[in-house]
């Protein structure tokens, strides 16, 4: 018996291989692309962290042409929805995909329908909105799907409370389907975001395939600025001096509009695109940025999600980002083509007041409340438009307060999504839960604005702090950072025995080691810059300690385990 499995994974390996190469014209997959794949024929749940261009795509793609009914992709937005499917191969028997969403007539919409039934659409795209809707998940459920993906999963865990909180309910969705194998897909999620990933989705025993972080060819560089003016002018000359095309990351819509509209009195082809904007000019934008036309796009944080352009030179932030996790997956926009390109965040130290407010942000205890008191009305079950109606509320404020009740474990949700009390949990023990659990959800989001801030205070190898934030170990000096380019002017060279020339106690601590706080709890360290390490504590977020602290204090951190992964497989 034990014979026979290497060769069934040989068959395996051979029929992807076989139709990546006569469906999609792939002569080769990546090793880890393959791996992913035979997880995924398998049946097995799996989770995929590759970098932007890495192909992560085909590893449902691919698969998908074996399995034995159709895929299902939540994609979080109508412009990646549309990229993805238009990327398929054409021509005779070649797969077929549909997406489900707003912008269809209801002809279309039956249309799409009928073609995913009869089996004529091998990939059904859908917005984690469209699974919220009862008629929608009927009609999958009758079609009988063989693989549920999430792409873009870091949504699930850094958007669901308070920007999409529908996202938070699509393990309700994959019940309701009949359970098919969950696929998650992301190019950066840090440990926690991974974690976050695997439990919001509800995934069983998942496979876990990261890739390393690495980006080699982009540059990484940090100006820190007192005045706005002056931060705003050098963003401005910068974009204008760069090889194009570009992007730039702004924190408001005013400032997308105000960039664009002075790189464009420069002479360059500028645009601003954010959520502000009609649908159609957003599209507009979009279509110009991937044909060409567009010499630089300053946007909000939406743009560039998923897009397939591979000759970006230069990602610019004009304000510090809400996360690490956020800032790699944009500065990912560019280089894809493998050649030099450079990703510069200009910041001044009141950024980080702006980002911990947006990372508070919380439904209010009396939402909460009113939701709670309308779930402790009905005798059974109730469902979130039910609950809508009994309020007063909108959906996506019912929806945001249960998903807290549920992480609370305040409420209970069945398999169809509809909501009951937890046992021996009154209305006002429910609210304290949930208030509770909303500010351990705040201080981890906190904490991560003061990662993102340190980063940029960094006095260490940038790419050395960045891949150590995502849990990966890295030697510095990178060769390709402003950090490194003036220690390398100073006569330093960042490397292992120049930070034990600023503390001896440099690499006591090697990133994975378990650990414990007296004050924190559990913990694992992430990363080492020179005379500190970065912690990541289970119950207060990321925290950066002093090696000469510790060492004052030899009870101060203890080290509970050897460094280890958190089970993943590669």
């Amino acid at each position: 018996m034990t014979g026979d499995r290497p060769r069934t994974g040989a068959r395996r390996a051979g029929r992807l291989r076989q139709t990546a190469a006569e469906v999609f014209g792939w002569d080769e997959l990546r090793p880890e692309q393959l791996t992913a794949m035979e997880w995924v024929l398998q049946g097995q749940d799996t989770l995929v962290v590759m970098p932007t261009g890495a192909g992560k795509s085909a590893v449902y793609q691919v698969p998908a042409l074996l399995l034995p009914g159709p895929v299902v992709v939540v994609s979080p937005l109508l412009a990646l929805q549309r990229d993805q499917i238009a990327g398929l191969p054409g021509g005779e028997g070649s797969p077929r995909a549909v997406a489900v969403n707003s912008d269809l007539t209801a002809a279309e919409t039956e249309a799409a329908w009928e073609a995913v039934c009869d089996g004529g659409s091998t990939y059904v795209y859908l917005s984690p909105e469209q699974l919220a809707k009862d008629e929608v998940v009927r009609r999958l459920t009758d079609a009988r799907p063989a693989l549920f993906v999430v792409d873009e999963a870091q949504c699930v865990s850094s958007w669901g409370h308070d920007f999409r909180p529908d996202y938070l309910r699509l393990a309700q969705a994959v019940r309701r389907l009949g359970r098919p194998p969950v696929l998650a897909l992301t190019a950066t999620a840090a440990p926690p975001v991974r974690q976050d990933i695997v439990e919001r989705l509800g995934m069983d025993r998942p496979r876990h395939l990261v890739t390393g972080f690495d980006r080699p060819e982009i540059r990484l560089e940090v100006h820190r600025h007192l005045e706005d003016d002056e931060r705003r002018r050098r963003i401005v000359e910068r974009a204008a001096a760069e090889a194009k095309p570009g992007i730039v990351y702004a924190a408001t819509r005013k400032d997308t509009e105000f960039y664009a509209a002075e790189l464009a009195s420069l002479g360059l082809a500028a645009e601003a695109y954010h959520a502000g904007q009609r649908a159609a000019e957003r599209r507009r934008v979009h279509a110009a940025f991937l044909a060409g036309e567009t010499d630089v796009v300053v946007a909000t944080t939406a743009f560039g999600m998923g897009i397939d352009k591979e000759d970006v030179r230069f990602v610019l932030h004009a304000a510090l980002p809400g996360s690490l996790d956020a800032y790699y997956q944009e500065i990912g926009r560019c280089g894809r083509d493998g050649r030099p390109a450079v990703a510069v965040l200009h910041f001044r130290p009141e950024d980080t007041g702006m980002q911990a407010y947006f990372s508070g942000r919380a439904p209010g205890s009396d939402t909460v409340g009113a939701v709670v008191h309308a779930v402790h009305e009905h005798a059974n079950a109730v469902g979130l438009d039910e609950l809508r109606r009994d309020t007063g509320l909108s959906r996506a404020r019912v929806t945001t307060a249960v998903n807290l009740l549920q992480e609370a474990e305040a409420v209970v949700t069945d398999a169809s999504g509809a909501v009951r009390p937890a046992p021996d949990t009154g209305p006002d023990r429910a609210v304290e839960r949930a208030r509770d659990s909303a500010e351990a959800h705040q201080r981890m989001e906190r904490s991560r604005v003061d990662m993102a801030r340190a980063y940029a205070e960094t006095t260490g190898c940038r790419r050395r702090f960045l891949l150590g934030y995502f849990g990966e170990e890295y030697e510095a000096p990178c060769g390709n950072c402003d950090v490194c380019d003036a220690r390398e002017a100073e006569g330093g060279d960042g490397s292992r025995d120049d930070r034990q020339a600023v503390h001896p106690d440099a690499g006591a601590y090697p990133v994975g080691t378990a650990v414990r706080h007296g004050q924190w709890g559990r913990g694992t360290v992430l990363s080492e810059d020179g005379d500190r390490i970065t912690v990541l504590f289970d119950d207060v977020g990321y925290r950066t300690l002093s090696l000469q602290a510790l060492a004052d204090r030899d009870d101060l951190l203890t080290v509970t385990g050897e460094p280890g992964g958190e089970g993943a497989d590669h």
